[in-house]
């Protein structure tokens, strides 16, 4: 499918349209998607850094550091408002027990935490449709005002 979009600056016609091959929304919206996918890569990044950094005094009795990072989990598709990105998080190995318990002490993300699939905003979307029937005529409208505010796709409250 071709696009004609008038040139920037053109208001009364004259100049030559360019044509773009492909929807215009896709390509946009695959800007988003990567953009996305990119700054929540850096964000989990910079928080296994940050993670890293703040144990990395802590030594075991051959002199290694208990806190490193240690490669990336395997990849998953998590679905975002933007679409489903894929997610390469970073992997922690942490030797530190905890002196209470005596187990383990584990990095989880508070990004991304590893059960996560969907972001809480989908998920609503998702729960909306489902409790108030996607196939109503009003579910456009309910959509429009989903994506305009937070809380849109809840049933109003009957006065009492």
């Amino acid at each position: 499918m071709l696009n004609v979009v008038p040139e920037a600056g053109d208001r009364d016609g004259s100049a030559a349209p360019v044509v773009l091959a492909g929807p215009v929304s896709s390509v946009i919206d695959e800007i988003v998607r990567e953009g996305a996918q990119q700054m929540l890569a850096a964000a989990l990044r910079a928080e296994v850094a940050a993670y890293c950094a703040q144990f990395a005094d802590e030594r075991d009795e051959n002199g290694h550091r208990l806190v490193v990072r240690n490669g990336y989990h395997e990849p998953r598709e998590v679905t975002t408002a933007a679409g489903a990105i894929e997610v390469h998080a970073p992997r922690v190995n942490d030797k530190r027990v905890d002196p209470e318990t005596g187990e383990r002490v584990r990095f989880s993300s508070a990004i991304l935490p590893p059960w996560a699939r969907k972001t809480r905003r989908w998920s609503r979307c998702c729960r909306c449709c489902t409790c108030m029937g996607s196939r109503r005529r009003t579910s456009g409208r309910r959509w429009a005002s989903f994506w305009a505010r937070p809380r849109a796709c809840r049933r109003p409250r009957s006065p009492s």
